[in-house]
């Protein structure tokens, strides 16, 4: 963090300080049993709920987590060691912190504490409301509507306190405005950015928020809209989709946002087969950022070894069935391409479908689900994964042409992006 010419905090260090500690005052309801709902209420933070929320939390990892030996740890004495510091907690923020520090002892991917300010909150419940419908879907959405309010970004705290913008969902506000990967969000509207908080009853008005990109400081104003998850990420999807002009060639690109469900296969599909992409003579998959949840016969899109039908209705309406895509592809990856979706890159680089561009996948490749507790949800590995006999949790899938990532996600400035258009134009 850099420091200002005189001795005194600069209004940067400040805004960030105070999006290290503000507390998220969110309602709090002790479960009923090991499998309890997000309640609703009062704003207070209760500490005997917070205490009632790890314990549960804690039950739900003994009895589902993957591992009944729990990667080697005593888990009843990791439950002592934490159980104080739950004890002093004072918020449904720190109450989190305790919990992910004490999950991140597993050293397992898909197992996290979520909670209402967190976009990945609403996103998962989802991704998992068909399971979540047995786990108290309905007592935290009554109305069976999973939404929240944002403006289409996904982005991290840093330890240093940095919230910095990693992907901008195509379609979205958040583009629209002209926000990049790589923008550091200082503030909203003069106070501390929060990812949810900041646009807490403020649908449809403007937001300003303070953008840190380089070296210059922006004032970008966005209106904030209702976002349910599976919309977004599929107009994101639909959205993305693209022509580049390259040395004569037409190269198609396209980004799958999030891969849980056949919907966003059929989209594709849809896409390559009488959408925008059809007179492509190329194409560029996108499968970087977002969330996983992609299934391996996805790849049967590249096998050139089976007939695709169209079929035609009376009144002229056509369908394609069992979609092929037999020209060439090349595919993105990063650091952020995770679960499903690091299964495809491992099948298309073994398999030789084409180049497989970036950087090493993250390496998070457990089976999953999740379980609604007290006013969070958690995230829990409950199956462990081999493809093709390999274990590519904590390992990843690196890739045949290694690009490190610039400052923004897609568009000029995106070497990733500039180095799959000269392989697929031969440039």
């Amino acid at each position: 963090m850099k420091e200002a010419v005189d001795t005194s905090p600069s209004r940067r260090q400040v805004l960030r300080l105070a999006a290290m500690v503000t507390a998220w005052a969110v309602a709090t309801k002790a479960p009923k049993a090991e499998e309890a709902s997000k309640g609703e209420g009062s704003n207070a933070y209760v500490p005997a709920d917070g205490v009632a929320t790890f314990e549960s939390v804690w039950q739900t990892v003994r009895d589902r987590f993957y591992d009944p030996r729990h990667n080697g740890l005593d888990w009843p004495a990791v439950r002592e060691r934490y159980l104080p510091d739950v004890q002093r907690a004072t918020s449904q923020d720190s109450l989190a912190r305790v919990i992910n520090a004490m999950l991140s002892e597993l050293h397992a991917s898909h197992t996290r504490f979520y909670t209402p300010d967190e976009p990945e909150y609403y996103q998962l419940a989802d991704i998992f409301a068909g399971a979540l419908r047995r786990r108290g879907l309905q007592s935290a959405f009554p109305d069976g509507r999973i939404s929240y309010p944002g403006i289409g970004i996904i982005s991290g705290l840093e330890a240093t306190g940095r919230n910095t913008i990693t992907g901008v969902i195509d379609g979205t506000p958040a583009q629209q405005a002209g926000l990049r990967a790589g923008d550091e969000i200082i503030a909203a509207d003069g106070t501390a950015f929060e990812p949810i908080g900041s646009f807490r009853g403020k649908v449809g008005k403007s937001v300003v928020l303070e953008v840190h990109r380089g070296a210059s400081v922006l004032q970008v104003p966005v209106m904030p809209i209702d976002l349910e998850p599976t919309k977004m990420f599929l107009r994101g999807l639909e959205s993305s989709a693209r022509i580049i002009e390259s040395s004569g060639r037409r190269i198609g690109y396209v980004h799958v946002w999030c891969y849980a469900g056949s919907i966003y296969q059929r989209a594709l599909e849809s896409l390559l087969s009488q959408g925008a992409l059809k007179d492509a003579d190329a194409l560029i998959w996108d499968l970087r950022d977002g969330w996983g949840g992609a299934q391996p016969q996805y790849l049967d899109l590249f096998n050139a070894r089976a007939p695709t039908m169209q079929v035609t209705d009376r009144s002229g309406r056509s369908e394609f069935v069992n979609v092929k895509w037999r020209k060439p592809v090349a595919m993105l990856i990063n650091g952020a391409t995770r679960s499903g979706k690091e299964v495809l890159a491992y099948g298309f680089k073994k398999y030789r479908l084409g180049e497989l561009i970036g950087t090493r996948t993250e390496g998070a490749v457990l089976a999953a689900t999740a379980f609604l507790i007290g006013s969070g949800l958690l995230l829990l590995a409950v199956e462990d994964v081999r493809v093709d006999g390999e274990r590519l949790e904590g390992v990843g899938v690196t890739p045949t042409i290694e690009v490190p990532a610039g400052a923004a996600s897609a568009g000029s400035d995106d070497p990733q992006l500039r180095r799959a258009v000269a392989a697929l134009s031969g440039t």
